[in-house]
């Protein structure tokens, strides 16, 4: 990847994770607008997703704020080129993160050792729903009306008959988001990676990866053929 790419690639990262975040919304009743700059959400998203995500690297805090509800505490931004200062608003970090990008050419990975299916029905999602979040019953992110959403696909990822993990892949924009990977068992990470690679890989042939990470959860995903893009950061505005 040439350094003229790196920007396009990030803008296409930064879009299709904000239709990721859109069809989450949508799936909760929850209506987003895409602007030339950024989406957002005027009613408050869920507390795991952005209330605004900026698609570009020029957009201003007037263009992120006009269309959110700061009133209420809880108020999040993702800023997706790490290019906004939110403090003179309200705003403190809540994280910083790196977009990571997997081209379709680049080699296939260890061949994967779990067995991928995609979850398609509202008792399946309930189940990997609790996984992912570890058993707390009150993280009601995922809805069944996600199952029917076309660009969307959630993989449940198997070893044996147990849930492993899982993740979610998204297509649009000219790539393919994976989001929400998770593992049941935190030495089966290094498994979980390489069989959802392979998995979008089948699913969607021809199309580069990309999505973002941070912490200790970085290094899986660049062992698996991911290289880092640049940085995002997360703002949430409290009371």
């Amino acid at each position: 990847m040439t350094p003229t790419e790196t920007p396009r690639i990030q803008a296409a990262a930064a879009r299709n994770n904000a239709e990721w975040c859109a069809a989450v919304c949508r799936s909760h009743g929850i209506a987003g607008d895409f602007g030339d700059t950024v989406w957002s959400s005027a009613r408050r998203t869920h507390p795991y997703y952005p209330d605004a995500v900026t698609l570009r690297p020029d957009a201003r805090p007037a263009d992120v704020l006009a269309g959110i509800d700061t009133a209420s505490p809880g108020c999040s931004v993702k800023d997706s080129f790490a290019a906004l200062d939110l403090t003179p608003h309200g705003f403190a970090e809540l994280f910083t993160a790196r977009w990571i990008h997997r081209p379709a050419a680049a080699p296939a990975p260890m061949p994967a050792s779990l067995r991928v299916e995609r979850v398609s029905s509202a008792s399946e999602l309930g189940d990997w729903q609790t996984a992912w979040h570890g058993g707390d019953v009150t993280a009601d992110v995922f809805r069944p009306p996600l199952l029917d959403d076309p660009s969307v696909v959630v993989l449940a990822l198997h070893d044996g008959r147990d849930l492993a993990g899982g993740a979610v892949l998204n297509h649009g924009s000219g790539v393919v988001g994976v989001s929400n990977l998770f593992a049941v068992d935190a030495a089966d990470l290094a498994a979980v990676w390489p069989a959802t690679v392979t998995a979008a890989a089948a699913r969607f042939p021809g199309l580069p990866l990309v999505g973002y990470e941070h912490a200790d959860d970085l290094a899986p995903a660049l062992a698996s053929g991911f290289t880092e893009l640049g940085p995002l950061r997360v703002w949430l505005r409290g009371a």
